[in-house]
């Protein structure tokens, strides 16, 4: 299943949700999952789980903005050049 894929389904699924939570609702939600994924990492336990649910929200909030995931993922880190050369404190 392509990541398309995955975010039209989460979008016939919880986007009328979202549209009552809303965006800072959602982005609230974001931080909490991040926080979660940072600590389960530090922790070596349960981090896929955790980052699920931060990619959970972010395509959420995705759908909400009407972004393409995908498309701008395809675009931006498999297109031409190396998004890396931006990084200047890279050893």
């Amino acid at each position: 299943m392509h990541l398309s894929e995955i975010q039209d389904r989460l979008k016939e699924r919880y986007l009328e949700i979202d549209k009552r939570s809303g965006v800072y609702f959602l982005l609230s939600v974001l931080m909490e999952e991040v926080g979660e994924l940072a600590r389960s990492i530090r922790k070596k336990r349960n981090f896929e789980e955790e980052l699920a649910d931060s990619v959970f929200v972010l395509l959420c909030i995705a759908n909400l903005l009407g972004m393409d995931v995908e498309k701008y993922l395809t675009e931006k880190y498999l297109g031409e050049g190396d998004v890396t050369e931006k990084w200047d404190d890279l050893p």
